[in-house]
């Protein structure tokens, strides 16, 4: 729970820091967005939480 709270932290940080600095437009920021949700509700969802706990804990380690 604490990793999945600091990575989306860490992701709306970057986001902004985009939008910001005028990399990425609002649109597209909107639709990775709404992509993200739909891919939350699909069955890829648990691979890709445990692919980010993987990474986590090896970022632990090192």
């Amino acid at each position: 729970m604490i990793v999945s709270i600091s990575l989306a932290l860490l992701l709306a940080v970057v986001v902004v820091v985009l939008l910001r600095q005028r990399i990425v437009g609002f649109g597209s920021a909107l639709a990775c967005a709404a992509f993200g949700f739909c891919l939350a509700s699909t069955g890829l969802a648990p691979v890709i939480e445990n692919f980010l706990a993987t990474i986590a804990s090896l970022a632990a380690l090192g």
